[in-house]
């Protein structure tokens, strides 16, 4: 056993004494000490430093109270969470997720997997992530208002634009963020860079709605076009309907690409023709529907229950844009038999370990999320930047350096893969280039 692989094994030992109900974190550490030997091998200062057992353990984090009156007057109860997990290239950055499964463990696990994705698009933001185990869904605007009014009365003592920037996540938009940075502004005053995905007439970004779903594509064209192949032509099955998805699709359809479904937590729509965002946007985002009314408006479109991911359907692409573990092994198996070579993850770990190695098995190539999902945070960062400058830049600027950033995260995962005998595997590749950086910071700034 070398030396790399006895060090991660007694961290793993640690972790699993310390947390050992926190599945969701342990899974996503597991992931990235999978792909990490290598590194430590070439470089025994970081286990000389204890860098990983410091990496995974999170700078501090916050569990509080949040009570709030609903509209027949009676008082609820909800628990509020943020996680500062590394801060090392710069303030922490994440988003907050207002959905039942939030707890502690949810919350650790997307903060890791955020340090490593912010490191990847090349910026200064470190990692964090919060939320509240509040559910928004048929809850009234007032509801909706009070709760967030309380949440933020606590959330504001641990943020500020130089120290924590939060943004939104599941169950947190455009809605959501504008009562988060009304409750901030009337206790902490003119602060806009303290939230992002803000509103425009309210020092938001142009292109930050799209961001996270058009980066994926320009993700998914970059992987593409370096196996020699091209986004024009090509079928895709896409899973969700929620802001990743929308752009995902939209984006996809640009590009020549035709997207065959959507889904929510209740079923799919499958439509040969291509499904058109613009329809799934007013359900959604407008209407605030369930998908199925997709296919009562669409006459080529049809609902099922169930998984997309359960759907016979031959194509090409498949791009994950709606939950942590949503692809096990079963549907990996019948994904990679439905002739699909590519998976890109839109939403935060969708693919479970074992329809991982289903993917290396059958030589489907895979775009983690912590890499093909970075395009949110990235223009999140860019309105930290029009912020600092009191300026805004036009749609076109805030696109082109979106697409920038993700051929770069793109060539970073390849290369680092490369460098370190993993081939193909962009996994390995983002956990290893992502860490590198935060690594050196966290080197350079001593034990702290």
């Amino acid at each position: 056993m070398s030396e790399a692989t006895e060090y991660l094994a007694n961290v793993k030992t640690s972790l699993m004494q310390r947390d050992p109900q926190q599945s969701e974190f342990l899974e996503a550490v597991n992931n990235f000490f999978g792909t990490i030997t290598p590194v430590l091998e070439k470089h025994p200062e970081y286990i000389k430093a204890n860098l990983i057992e410091r990496l995974i353990e999170p700078e501090r984090a916050f569990q509080f109270r949040v009570p709030w009156v609903d509209d027949e007057g009676n008082v609820q109860v909800n628990r509020g969470f943020r996680v500062q997990f590394n801060g090392s290239i710069g303030p922490y950055k994440g988003g907050l997720r207002f959905h039942p499964s939030v707890n502690l463990s949810i919350v650790k696990f997307l903060g890791f997997e955020q340090v490593l994705k912010n490191s990847l698009t090349g910026l200064p933001i470190g990692g964090g992530k919060g939320g509240s185990d509040f559910n928004p869904k048929g809850k009234s605007d007032g509801e909706v208002m009070r709760f967030i009014q309380s949440f933020m009365t606590e959330l504001q003592r641990h943020i500020g634009p130089d120290i924590d920037v939060p943004a939104g996540d599941i169950g947190v938009g455009g809605r959501e963020i504008g009562y988060l940075y009304g409750q901030y502004r009337k206790i902490r005053g003119y602060q806009p860079g303290v939230l992002t995905g803000k509103g425009l007439s309210f020092g938001g970004s142009l292109a930050r709605t799209e961001a996270t779903g058009f980066g994926l594509l320009y993700f998914t064209q970059a992987l593409l076009q370096d196996q020699g192949e091209d986004l024009n032509g090509k079928r895709i099955k896409v899973s969700g309907s929620g802001n990743v998805a929308i752009y995902a699709i939209q984006k996809a359809n640009e590009l020549g690409a035709t997207v065959l479904t959507a889904s929510d937590s209740n079923g799919f729509v499958y439509d040969p023709n291509g499904i058109d965002y613009t329809i799934v946007k007013q359900i959604k985002e407008v209407e605030r529907g369930r998908i199925k009314e997709y296919a009562d408006r669409v006459t080529s479109a049809e609902y099922h229950e169930g998984s997309v991911w359960d759907f016979d359907l031959t194509y090409d692409v498949a791009l994950p844009c709606a939950t942590e573990n949503e692809i096990g092994k079963d549907q990996a198996t019948r994904l990679a038999s439905n002739g699909a070579t590519f998976v890109n993850c839109g939403s935060n770990m969708p693919c479970t370990p074992e329809a991982v190695q289903v993917f290396h098995e059958t030589n489907v190539l895979l775009g983690p999320a912590k890499a093909a999902n970075a395009g949110g945070v990235a223009v999140s960062a860019l309105e930290m930047s029009q912020n600092s400058e009191r300026l805004s830049w036009t749609f076109e600027e805030v696109d082109q350096r979106l697409e920038k950033i993700m051929q770069d995260i793109y060539t970073q995962s390849a290369e680092a893969a490369k460098e370190y005998g993993f081939g193909k595997d962009y996994l390995a590749g983002a956990n290893i280039a992502g860490f590198k950086k935060v690594a050196e910071a966290m080197l350079a700034q001593g034990v702290i």
